[in-house]
């Protein structure tokens, strides 16, 4: 049985990615996400086989939640004591999302997968960085401080596949789930 990776995210808004992929640069040795690859993850569940699928498709299309409307600001950093590894734009505090996000976890576990172990941090990643100089992370940190996107609106999730290749991932919708 083959097996697939994949999680569940907000797809953003043409105009939203836009404003984000023109954020990408100033930075030496990051790896920019594409941007027709930008999205806000949910849960990612990660490699899974094809016939768990059918399970994890049936919960998400129960979930029940509005519509609304999300705004990204800010930017922020992912690290350890090796380093930063990831730059990102966060998501605007908001009941909607956070109410959403706990019933995509709780989707996800229904339908057999693990409990997610880490804390929910709503946030749109930009950029994995391996060797960065820190300096130019704090520069582009500080420069790019201010960015603010929305309100857009969320009308629905979406469950992804994800696809290694030569120049990165690619990210195929398996379906969408409207709110």
């Amino acid at each position: 049985m083959p097996m697939i990776r994949v999680f569940i995210a907000l797809s953003l808004p043409d105009d939203v990615r836009s404003r984000l992929a023109g954020l990408a640069g100033g930075v030496q040795k990051a790896r920019w996400v594409e941007q027709h690859n930008l999205h806000l993850t949910l849960r990612f569940i990660g490699e899974t086989y094809e016939d768990r699928l059918p399970d994890l498709d049936a919960e998400l299309r129960g979930i029940k939640a509005a519509p609304f409307e999300l705004s990204l600001s800010g930017t922020g950093q992912f690290g350890n004591r090796r380093g930063v590894h990831t730059l990102w734009v966060g998501a605007e505090p908001s009941s909607a999302l956070t109410d959403l996000q706990t019933k995509v976890e709780a989707a996800v576990v229904r339908a057999g997968f693990p409990a997610e172990g880490r804390k929910f941090s709503p946030h749109v990643t930009l950029a994995r960085l391996t060797g960065s100089p820190l300096e130019r992370v704090i520069r582009y940190l500080v420069d790019n401080s201010l960015f603010r996107s929305g309100p857009f609106p969320i009308e629905s999730i979406t469950l992804y596949e994800s696809r290694q290749s030569h120049h990165g991932p690619d990210y195929t919708i398996i379906s969408c789930y409207p709110l």
